[in-house]
């Protein structure tokens, strides 16, 4: 379904590409597949609104942030974001769109959705593959009352850059110190066993096809895939399902006013309902917009997410960012993205 939409999107920006119109209309983008379905929902209603069409490729972080650096798309999408002294270097800036969520994802004949709990270092032993039947003892231990089969443990991983996986790995090395000194953390990692999907949809695909799996995708992918997700413990200690308030609880307490560059992230936060692997997603941009046009199109389709977008992102289990953190966002446009010393938009 996911699929469907974002080859509808770029079919739209390229039989619009064919009118006379379209090549100023056209939006290029590529990177993140974290948040492919909310920037798909958002480019099918922006077109209707103002006929402008979005091709974005979901390509993973790694990807996104590779080609905004060669400058071959008007922005690039990442959810692991550039620390300030690598935004420097690359003449970039960053700025958040949504909030959402990590989940482990399963296939355990018998398992409700929901219905297994894990914890942060009992999943990295899983993905160590230091666990490896669904029945171990230490699954069951804190499962009880649940059926588990004596069935084998296949891992399914991503296999490209990944800011998804940056996320996960990030949290499995704050929670599992043998995981950060055997496989540490990045957008892309030397996984001890299992099997590499390509983005969101190869994971959630491999999942959906292979008995006795686990893999980690953004919720809406899960959602929207009818995946089986896991309950995590947090660090209050409770066990929570990953849902939009529970993405909010984490990202309650983040405070982007004072995180140059946007650098933030949000994993293992405190709070009884806090999901632990809840995370933000990225626009990368040049700061030096040599086509002022192409850089002033990227901003107005964000202004209008910001605007009008929310309810959609919502609908995907998506947390809008805070209208103070917009109304600060739209101040970095105007100051930060220029062209010819000029700023390229001026939001209201």
């Amino acid at each position: 379904m996911l699929k469907r939409i974002f080859i509808a999107v770029v079919c739209a920006g390229a039989m619009t590409a064919l009118g006379a119109t379209a090549a100023k209309a056209d939006i290029s983008g590529a990177g993140a597949t974290f948040p492919a379905p909310v920037y798909a929902k958002w480019a099918e209603a922006y077109k209707r609104q103002t006929g402008v069409g979005l091709n974005y490729q979901a390509i993973g972080s790694g990807g996104g942030i590779r080609q905004i650096t060669a400058k071959t798309v008007a922005f690039g999408a990442s959810d692991k974001p550039l620390n300030p002294d690598d935004l420097a270097s690359s003449g970039l800036i960053q700025f958040p769109t949504v909030i959402g969520g990590v989940v482990p994802v399963l296939n355990i004949p018998g398992v409700a959705p929901g219905q297994l709990r894990l914890t942060g270092p009992l999943l990295a032993d899983i993905f160590r593959g230091q666990i490896k039947r669904w029945n171990d003892p230490a699954i069951v231990r804190l499962n009880p009352g649940v059926k588990l089969p004596p069935i084998p443990i296949t891992v399914v991983h991503r296999a490209d850059g990944s800011g998804t996986t940056f996320l996960f790995t990030t949290y499995l090395s704050q929670k599992a110190p043998r995981w950060a000194e055997q496989v540490g953390a990045n957008d892309s990692v030397q996984w001890p066993t299992g099997l590499g999907g390509k983005g969101n949809d190869g994971v959630s695909a491999f999942v959906k096809q292979t008995t006795g799996s686990i893999g980690y995708v953004e919720y809406a992918f899960a959602k929207q895939n009818k995946l089986t997700h896991a309950q995590m413990q947090n660090r209050a200690g409770k066990f929570v399902q990953p849902t939009a308030d529970a993405f909010s609880a984490a990202a309650a307490n983040a405070k982007w006013s004072s995180a140059p560059g946007y650098y933030l992230l949000l994993l293992d936060q405190p709070g009884a309902n806090s999901w632990p692997i809840t995370g933000a997603t990225f626009i990368l941009m040049h700061k030096n917009q040599t086509n002022a046009e192409q850089g002033r199109e990227v901003l107005k389709f964000f202004d209008w997410a910001f605007k009008s977008g929310d309810n959609l992102a919502s609908s995907l289990d998506y947390v809008a960012m805070p209208a103070a953190i917009k109304t600060q966002i739209r101040k970095t446009w105007s100051s930060q993205i220029k062209s010819g010393g000029k700023s390229v938009l001026v939001a209201n």
